[in-house]
Order: C-alpha cells, then sequence, then structure tokens
C-alpha cells in the first residue's frame, strides 16, 4: 500500500512539472528577455511587454514543441487515471502495462519536446541561457521514463 502511495504522488509530482515547464515563462532567458513556448517577453522600461511568436522564424519547430508538450502533459494525466482505473479492474497478478504504454508515450513526447527545443530554437544567440521550464522539462522525462518502466514492472499484489 505504501508502495501504491508513493508511486501516485511521485506520479502526481511528474504532473505538476510537466504543467510547469509546459506553462512558464522561462525555456530561453537574458538579462531583458523572457520566452516560453506560447510568447516572449521584453523588459521595457520597467514593464514587461508580449509578444506573441507566430511570426517567429522556427515558428513550425516551435509548434511541434508546443504540441508534443501538451500531448505529455495529457498521457501523463491519462495514465494517472487508467493506473487508478486498473487499481480497481486489472485481475491480481497482471502488469499495468497500459499505464506503462501511455507513460511511455508521454516519456517520447516531452524527449521530442525538449529535443526539437534543443536543436532548433536558439541555436544563433549569443547571450542568454535555458531557464527553469527548459531544465524541468528534462527532469519530467527522466521521472516518466522511471514511471513507465515502474509501471511496466509492477504487478497487482494478491492478497
Amino acid at each position: 500500500m505504501l508502495v501504491l502511495a508513493g508511486i501516485v504522488v511521485l506520479h502526481i509530482t511528474n504532473i505538476i512539472l510537466l504543467l510547469v515547464a509546459t506553462i512558464d515563462n522561462a525555456w530561453w532567458m537574458t538579462d531583458i528577455v523572457s520566452t516560453d513556448l506560447w510568447g516572449r517577453w521584453e523588459l521595457k522600461g520597467s514593464a514587461w511587454h508580449y509578444t506573441n511568436l507566430k511570426d517567429y522564424q522556427a515558428a513550425d519547430y516551435l509548434q511541434a514543441v508546443q504540441a508534443t508538450s501538451v500531448l505529455a502533459c495529457v498521457f501523463s494525466i491519462l495514465a494517472l487515471f487508467v493506473f487508478v482505473a486498473q487499481l480497481f479492474t486489472l485481475p491480481k497478478g497482471q502488469r499495468f502495462t497500459f499505464t506503462g504504454v501511455l507513460q511511455l508515450i508521454g516519456c517520447l513526447c516531452i524527449m521530442i519536446a525538449a529535443s526539437i527545443y534543443t536543436a532548433q530554437l536558439h541555436t544563433e544567440d549569443t547571450e542568454g541561457g535555458y531557464g527553469h521550464s527548459y531544465v524541468l522539462a528534462w527532469i519530467s522525462f527522466v521521472l516518466t521514463f522511471l514511471l513507465a518502466i515502474t509501471y511496466l514492472v509492477l504487478r497487482k499484489k494478491s492478497e
């Protein structure tokens, strides 16, 4: 019972990290610019001004990162619901395979998002660096992968 509670807490933590990484505005940071997957904020005077990224030169890559980040969140949330459902419906001794597969798909999505962002965006910027949302995306990738392996190995205990 304690193992299941730990897995659920880790899964919820992973979902929160994925959502923060997807929503927060800190994928690329400089002293006067903060960029995320959805927009760019520039510090002009003492106020931050928002700019949409639709006309950005790498808009196709950015849309791929946006889509796969959102899909990673969706698959991770769906996997949690499936896990809870399987706790009540799965025959004893069976593995949580479907939950593990959903987590692997979510893991793949966040890996694709962070990889595309790394390879295609901000490659020519001379100043600035990756922000905490970018780091959270990679941490979420590792947690999602570990959860997927855990679900694929875990069996429903026969009592």
